[in-house]
């Protein structure tokens, strides 16, 4: 099977333009292909998941990465998927972003000479001259055919800034820019990214000739990534300072049974005869492969150790009820009031819940149980004593755990 095959056969490829000779690019190692990320945070989550495996799999069939951090466009803001206007980032946040990615990413690719590379795009377009700009790219577009995308469409009611407007653009010059001084000939996104893809691709051709060996493929990137990446209590991060290993094997593990197999056949690594085995699994089964790939997942971002730990610790808390390596939430005597705290306080503070209307919530709907007791009450509290030494494990929902501790 080509690297090309098992791709499709994975799930990952949604579009593309110019197949066969994608298809020709791919499989002989012969694609220098770039996927942005916008640094808005410090640190990867989850939903970039799927770009950071495609990435790895290219790789090691001797395609080059060329990861694109978008330094230059974070000042603009990518319309793409949202109903307000991105706040804007000063440049030291850029960078300090930029630079946590790239430690995070080489977990995943080999960085170095001849092999991946990773480039700001603010080295070149915070330079561009803005008459300039309009002259050798501008007269390229349709204002027209821009309205008519969809990431520009779905914001035209709510409203749609001339800053935001000029995104499509930006994106577009990166390939071209790629494409002169990289020799990048491939572009990846998501599927609402197709729109600036194609841009990209045809001012190449309309600058450089049609010609010009230009290419996109739209995977089912940010449609099933940006679900992927959102939990009811916020993000699932890469970095293990804000998403512990444990609490990272946990999330996989909880996926849907309608979406564990697809998950691993997109995101892990092991053989597809392996997984089309797994296609028959039902009932208790499910829940194996579930494990699988919560294992597998943690074990590519935070190494075979912690893997172990978090899935000996999982198995352990939910047969045994306990476990010395379950997340860990600190209190501190400022947290209590006149020596005692409340459980939805205890909830909020531990990171279960978002909120203390979340914790009313969890608290109403039963799910909540603390020292081993079912909260039925607002009012349960918890004194000093109690929470002092091994403290108490608190669990929202069946497998949400915390073991809540004054320091």
């Amino acid at each position: 099977m080509t690297i090309y095959d098992e791709l499709v056969a994975r799930g990952l490829i949604a579009q593309t333009t110019d197949e066969n000779e994608i298809k020709d690019l791919i499989n002989n190692g012969k694609a220098t292909f770039y996927i942005g990320f916008d640094p808005t945070a410090d640190s990867l989550h989850v939903g970039h998941f799927m770009a950071l495996c495609l990435m790895k799999r290219l790789q090691m069939a001797g395609n080059r990465p060329v990861v694109l951090i978008g330094g230059g466009t974070g000042y603009v803001g990518d319309p793409s998927g949202r109903t307000d206007m991105r706040s804007m980032m000063t440049p030291e946040v850029i960078q300090h972003n930029c630079d946590c990615f790239k430690k995070q990413m080489e977990k995943f690719i080999e960085f170095g000479d001849d092999k991946a590379i990773m480039v700001n795009n603010a080295d070149w377009l915070l330079k561009l001259n803005y008459i300039e700009l309009l002259r050798e790219v501008g007269a390229c577009f349709s204002v027209n055919n821009m309205l008519r995308a969809e990431c520009y469409k779905q914001r035209m009611e709510k409203g749609l800034s001339f800053l935001e407007f000029n995104y499509m653009i930006m994106q577009s010059y990166d390939f071209y820019y790629l494409y002169q001084h990289y020799g990048c000939n491939m572009q990846f996104g998501g599927d609402d990214q197709w729109s600036n893809m194609l841009g990209g691709t045809e001012l190449i051709r309309k600058k450089l000739g049609k010609d010009a060996y230009a290419m996109t493929i739209t995977l089912l990137l940010n449609s099933e990534g940006k679900k992927m990446g959102k939990t009811a209590n916020g993000a699932v991060w890469l970095d293990p300072n804000k998403t512990s290993p444990f609490d990272f094997y946990q999330y996989w593990r909880n996926v849907g049974d309608a979406d564990v197999l697809k998950c691993i056949r997109m995101l892990t690594f092991l053989p597809l005869e392996e997984i089309d085995q797994m296609s028959s699994w039902e009932g208790s089964q499910l829940n194996k492969a579930k494990e699988i790939l919560a294992y597998e997942l943690t074990k590519l971002v935070h190494g075979e150790d912690e893997a172990r730990k978090a899935q000996d610790t999982a198995r352990s808390l939910f047969s045994a009820g306990g476990a010395a390596d379950m997340p860990t939430a600190e209190l501190t005597d400022a947290d209590l009031t006149d020596g005692q705290i409340d459980i939805l306080s205890v909830l909020q503070k531990s990171g279960l819940c978002t909120s203390k209307s979340d914790a009313r919530r969890a608290v109403e709907q039963g799910g909540v149980e603390a020292a081993g007791k079912k909260m039925t009450a607002f009012s349960e509290t918890f004194s000093a004593d109690v929470l002092r030494g091994e403290g108490i494990v608190v669990r929202r929902g069946k497998k949400n755990f915390r073991r809540v501790v004054l320091k």
